[in-house]
């Protein structure tokens, strides 16, 4: 395991906890929205804050990045839109009556969750409302999307009314549900009932028509997203499961039980456990190899992700780290403490890389061996077969 190491940048500029960290689809700038009611613009090229977003009456609870507008929404029951390159308030999307905990934005949309036990669908462009979520029992915590072009054949769209628009909203509540949602209609199309706790998390396969989904019950569980069967039940864990994420069929799940475990999700195996936090993991995320984590211990990790094997810790951090991103072979790693700290991770990667080479190329050797072991097996039974006279 290599030296804890120290930060290569700290950044200051907040004056309360950092709640979420968002990354640009082109990599150019980050995120931060943080309990002191404000959001800031980083550069990943040199690190200097770019833009500073006022205007929230209270804590930001979560934000979004795209490469040209930034999305915040906070505690003041309010969703807010800001160009990136000014800094100027765009639009604010008014209607929750209670904390907005979480958004996401695909196409045209804005989605947001509350604690009012909605979800609403926004046009980002017009900043009208259009279409509410009603149904959950208590508030909604985390949410996906996807269209039913992705999953549905074209004899199984259900009603005329779904084929205008084939959007579809996934909604987790400590309501202890899931629902699934038609954009176009605001109708309910499946309640996915079996958790027994708060639903804290979600990740979508939508090509395997597959969501998985983690619970205060200490579960994960798979759903057949068009029938809304239970498919497995992921059980080890023996304390909430936070945050999941899902790679190349392997799932990734932090816990409060101060574990990550990785399962197979076409068999429900669970083929590792990354220990060494000392409190909950809250935040997780795959890169080249490594499994990086976050925890309440106020801690980075660095595992490998096939062996399991701890290969670094990142300390500086007071409070719970809230959300990790990793971009140009850096860490960003945001914090209650109200930082943003910057780590270089490329001896890790540059090590994890000669690795996996060494591996391939001891695999290709021993498949060579066998291919011509297999060639030299065969020319000897064609010789047999030959001296037989057969």
């Amino acid at each position: 395991m290599g030296n804890s190491g120290s930060a290569v940048k700290v950044c200051t500029d907040h004056q309360g906890g950092i709640n979420w960290l968002s990354l640009s689809p082109d990599g150019q700038r980050l995120l931060t929205g943080s309990e002191d009611g404000t959001a800031r613009l980083w550069s990943t090229a040199d690190s200097q804050c770019r833009g500073h977003f006022q205007g929230h009456e209270s804590y930001i609870t979560f934000c979004h990045l795209e490469n040209e507008a930034a999305f915040t929404c906070s505690a003041d029951h309010t969703i807010r839109k800001w160009d990136v390159l000014t800094g100027q308030c765009l639009a604010i999307y008014r209607g929750h009556t209670s904390i907005v905990n979480r958004i996401l934005v695909a196409k045209d949309y804005l989605f947001s969750g509350s604690y009012d036990r909605t979800a609403r669908c926004w046009s980002v462009d017009k900043e009208k409302q259009i279409q509410e979520f009603r149904g959950h029992r208590n508030c909604v915590l985390t949410l996906a999307h996807y269209s039913s072009r992705d999953v549905l054949e074209e004899e199984e769209e259900e009603e005329e009314e779904e084929r205008v628009s084939r959007d579809l909203l996934v909604t987790g509540s400590t309501d202890c549900t899931v629902k699934v949602w038609w954009v176009s209609s605001g109708r309910c199309y499946q309640t996915l009932l079996g958790h027994t706790g708060a639903v804290l998390c979600l990740t979508l396969d939508a090509p395997n028509r597959e969501l998985f989904s983690g619970s205060t019950d200490y579960t994960i569980r798979t759903w057949n997203i068009v029938t809304g069967e239970q498919l497995k039940v992921f059980k080890e864990h023996q304390g909430s499961v936070i945050c999941l994420e899902l790679v190349n069929r392997h799932l990734y799940s932090g816990s409060a039980d101060r574990t990550v475990k990785c399962w197979l999700v076409d068999t429900g195996e669970r083929i590792q456990t990354y220990k060494a936090h000392k409190h909950s993991v809250s935040t997780l995320k795959y890169h080249a190899g490594i499994l990086f984590t976050g925890s309440g211990d106020a801690c980075a990790r660095a595992f490998n992700s096939k062996s399991g094997v701890l290969q670094k810790i990142f300390r500086g951090h007071k409070f719970i780290i809230n959300c990790i991103q990793i971009h140009n072979e850096l860490l960003y790693t945001a914090s209650h403490d109200g930082t943003l700290r910057i780590w270089d991770i490329r001896g890790i990667c540059k090590r994890n890389k000669r690795r996996l080479k060494k591996e391939r190329s001891v695999q290709g050797r021993s498949s060579q061996k066998g291919s011509l072991s297999r060639l030299f097996n065969n020319k000897v039974g064609c010789m047999v077969q030959q001296e037989n006279g057969e």
